[in-house]
C-alpha cells in the first residue's frame, strides 16, 4: 500500500463539473492505497441523474440542504447530519430538495474519481 499523509484545506482539491453537481476530490485514492476516496459534492436543485449502480460501495453524509436518495426500491430524505451507505451493485440516484445541497461522498476503491474524470470536465 502506498499511503501518505494528505491535507486538503477548504477550497482545495481537483474539481469536476459533473452533469448534476460540482465534485471536489478531498482525499484521492493515491493517498489511501486505492482503498477509499472522499469527495465534496455541491449540487443545485435539478433533475436527478438516471438510476445507476457501481461496482463499489459508497456513502453520503449531508452537510447542508436536503437530498432525496433513491437506493433500490426505497427513497431516503436526508438533511444535515444524516448519512446513508449504499452497497455495491445497488441501483441509486439522488435529487436535491432544497435550492442547493452540499454533502460528502465516500467510496471504496479509486474508481469513483476515475469515473468523474471520464464523465466530467476538470474545472480546476
Amino acid at each position: 500500500m502506498n499511503e501518505s499523509v494528505h491535507l486538503s484545506t477548504a477550497g482545495t482539491g481537483a474539481e469536476y463539473a459533473a452533469p448534476d453537481a460540482i465534485v471536489t476530490v478531498k482525499v484521492g485514492s493515491e493517498h489511501t492505497g486505492a482503498q477509499y476516496e472522499v469527495f465534496e459534492v455541491d449540487a443545485p436543485r435539478a433533475p436527478a441523474a438516471p438510476p445507476h449502480s457501481e461496482s463499489w460501495s459508497k456513502a453520503f453524509y449531508v452537510l447542508t440542504g436536503r437530498i432525496l436518495v433513491q437506493a433500490g426500491d426505497q427513497g431516503y430524505d436526508l438533511g444535515p447530519g444524516s448519512s446513508i451507505s449504499i452497497p455495491a451493485g445497488t441501483l441509486n440516484t439522488f435529487s436535491v430538495l432544497t435550492p442547493s445541497a452540499k454533502f460528502l461522498a465516500i467510496s471504496q476503491t479509486g474508481r469513483m474519481s476515475a469515473l468523474f474524470a471520464e464523465l466530467a470536465e476538470v474545472v480546476s
